[in-house]
């Protein structure tokens, strides 16, 4: 399916959700909830809240999918519920990061043309950057999502967006480069 198609597709799950398919649900869990789960693994300080988060944000995407309006802001608006709860986390328990999740299983669920060890260094690498940084290159570069989408989830101008995926994307690139020893 095209690009294009996929975006239509996904609008009209997003409908048939709205009116109460629950078998569009499951559809739409399956298809988010890998993605989801990513996102919570960059983001949280330990692997264990990563089950407790993803049920937290799915609990209350079915809370308020009714009210969505704009079904073509799907991904922003769930992403935007997924950093909200992220938020909260991090203020409950005074932290937010993990430092080495598990790399290798993250890294076997992910479709890249990067060899096996290439994508474990890059997934590695991200581990290692400030947590606003890497949440704006997972949504950035895994996403696909627009500057507008990643300020409205944020919360911060596009021209922080901007300078936080510079910053990030230099310090990638300081992470994957071999030493110079």
């Amino acid at each position: 399916m095209t690009e294009e198609g996929e975006r239509l597709y996904e609008r009209l799950l997003v409908l048939r959700c709205q009116t109460g398919n629950e078998d569009a649900y499951r559809e739409l869990v399956g298809r988010f909830g890998p993605r989801l789960r990513y996102y919570l693994a960059k983001l949280l300080a330990r692997p264990a809240q990563i089950d407790d988060l993803a049920q937290e944000v799915w609990l209350e995407v079915l809370r308020q999918l009714p009210r969505l309006k704009d079904v073509g802001a799907f991904t922003t608006w769930f992403y935007r519920i997924a950093h909200g709860k992220v938020m909260l986390d991090a203020r409950r328990n005074g932290r937010m990061l993990a430092t080495t999740p598990d790399v290798e299983s993250i890294a076997e669920k992910q479709e890249t043309t990067f060899s096996p060890d290439d994508a474990a260094r890059i997934h590695a690498a991200l581990d290692q950057l400030e947590p606003n940084h890497r949440e704006v290159l997972v949504l950035k570069f895994l996403e696909g999502l627009s500057y507008e989408d990643l300020s409205q989830i944020v919360g911060c101008p596009i021209g922080t967006v901007r300078s936080r995926i510079h910053y990030a994307k230099a310090a990638l690139q300081r992470q994957l480069e071999p030493d110079q020893d």
